[in-house]
């Protein structure tokens, strides 16, 4: 059934800045990327295959263009950086593995890369989630936007942790927070909607963060948190269920219930 035009006022006043509109287009052109790149090998039928193919293109022209508009405003945020190094180096001792007492090793790049980017999604699915609270029309929809706000603040601090401890800066944008307006631009169908489908994204960045990251400290907090987000959107479900908005997805017969007549 997907959504009809009530659930857009395209008279509605701004809820967000230009900036923020502009982080949100090249966030969604990287999650495009990613959400095609997995469904693409997936797929058997040319003309799928060629439909997802024009998807990627198109997630990485979207995230081009957004990355090069903020980079001509001198918005762009640049993930951390280290030294080059001079040559190869080899892991020879277990402690690499270590993270639960003592002193700890250096962050590797692929962990900052990790830790930085879900830093950097949380600022802005809270920033969307408190716009969001701000213009949905029942309380049981609100409070759940405030709740996923604040979770994904939670969730930035933990990693800005991480990556403070080891004396790595995190640049962030003050242009993110929404603007003042109550007035509504989606229904709370479409709201949980769009709420639900980064929580499924947020999880399945955690899931690839935990197998990039070699200590045991990172492993423990991806894992804490995947299951703080997995309570979220089981609430968030059962919301869409109690009012009809959840559509179910094709599914495999039940051989047994039709076996048994």
């Amino acid at each position: 059934m997907g959504f009809i035009d009530q659930d857009v006022n395209l008279n509605a006043a701004r809820l967000f800045t230009d900036e923020f509109m502009l982080y949100y287009i090249q966030n969604m052109g990287m999650m495009g990327i990613n959400s095609y790149s997995i469904a693409l090998p997936s797929s058997a039928r040319i003309d799928i295959r060629e439909f997802y193919t024009n998807c990627m293109q198109s997630s990485l022209e979207l995230f081009n263009r957004a990355s090069n508009v903020l980079q001509e405003k001198g918005l762009f945020i640049r993930a951390p950086y280290i030294p080059y190094p001079i040559q190869a180096e080899f892991v020879h001792k277990q402690h690499f593995m270590a993270g639960w007492l003592g002193k700890q090793r250096p962050l590797t790049t692929i962990e900052i890369c990790f830790l930085f980017d879900n830093l950097y999604r949380n600022s802005l699915g809270s920033a969307l989630l408190t716009g969001f609270s701000q213009v949905a029309q029942s309380n049981e929809v609100r409070s759940y936007m405030v709740r996923g706000a604040e979770i994904a603040k939670h969730h930035s601090a933990v990693f800005s942790k991480f990556l403070s401890e080891d004396n790595i800066p995190t640049p962030m944008s003050w242009s993110l927070a929404p603007l003042t307006s109550k007035e509504p631009v989606f229904s709370d169908k479409l709201l949980m909607f769009h709420t639900t489908a980064l929580n499924n994204a947020g999880m399945g960045y955690y899931g690839a963060s935990m197998g990039e990251s070699a200590r045991k400290d990172l492993f423990a907090a991806y894992t804490r948190l995947s299951v703080e987000v997995a309570e979220f959107a089981g609430d968030g479900a059962n919301i869409m269920i109690d009012n009809g908005w959840l559509e179910k997805p094709p599914s495999a017969p039940d051989r047994q219930n039709l076996g048994n007549g």
